[in-house]
């Protein structure tokens, strides 16, 4: 049975590397942990939120799920929620989602994909909700539209928390952003739905 020595390999080398720049980087970081920012991203092998944004490590608390949906029964996000806000106390919360996600597109077609049609049922709720802004649409015109649409929809969903409802009426310094990545040219865009203390 494989052990995966080559990401072993290639995790020594890279530790290695990175104490040569920075002898006390480790050290330093395993101290403490105080992000500024709450990352709600897609699962996405090609959408890593620290290097999209060349963060290091520490700089980013980060939770990620298919389409990068904020559900108000999954106690997962929820958790990741309550954590990064009550007590990393980040300042900004962002929602990115990127265009060509494969959740969206999954939720588009009538095939049946097994249990995550349960999970893409809520993307499908986002295309019913916003049916008339996607009526008359060419369809990688609407799947772009929607994958923006549904950033839009979770970043309401956040907003809407009592975690997040919450943080503002103790005065929290906490705004909730709406991104997306295109994967095509790296570049991140921002959707203008920021909502919150410095909205």
């Amino acid at each position: 049975m494989s052990k995966l020595k080559k990401l072993f390999d290639q995790n020594n080398r890279w530790a290695e590397s990175i104490r040569q720049k920075d002898p006390d980087f480790f050290q330093n970081l395993s101290r403490q942990q105080a992000p500024e920012y709450l990352w709600i991203g897609c699962s996405d092998s090609r959408v890593p939120a620290n290097q999209i944004v060349d963060l290091p490590p520490g700089e980013v608390f980060v939770h990620r799920n298919i389409a990068n949906l904020v559900v108000h029964t999954d106690l997962n996000c929820l958790s990741v929620m309550q954590f990064a806000v009550d007590v990393l106390k980040v300042k900004h919360i962002i929602v990115c989602g990127h265009y060509g996600c494969g959740g969206i597109k999954a939720s588009l077609e009538t095939l049946e994909h097994g249990l995550i049609d349960n999970w893409l049922r809520h993307i499908k709720d986002v295309n019913r909700f916003h049916e008339e802004k996607l009526q008359g649409l060419e369809f990688q015109q609407k799947f772009d539209r929607l994958c923006e649409l549904n950033v839009q929809e979770q970043v309401t969903n956040v907003c809407n928390t009592t975690i997040v409802q919450n943080a503002w009426k103790r005065g929290a310094e906490l705004t909730v952003h709406g991104w997306i990545y295109n994967i095509e040219n790296g570049i991140l865009h921002d959707l203008e739905s920021c909502q919150g203390t410095n909205a």
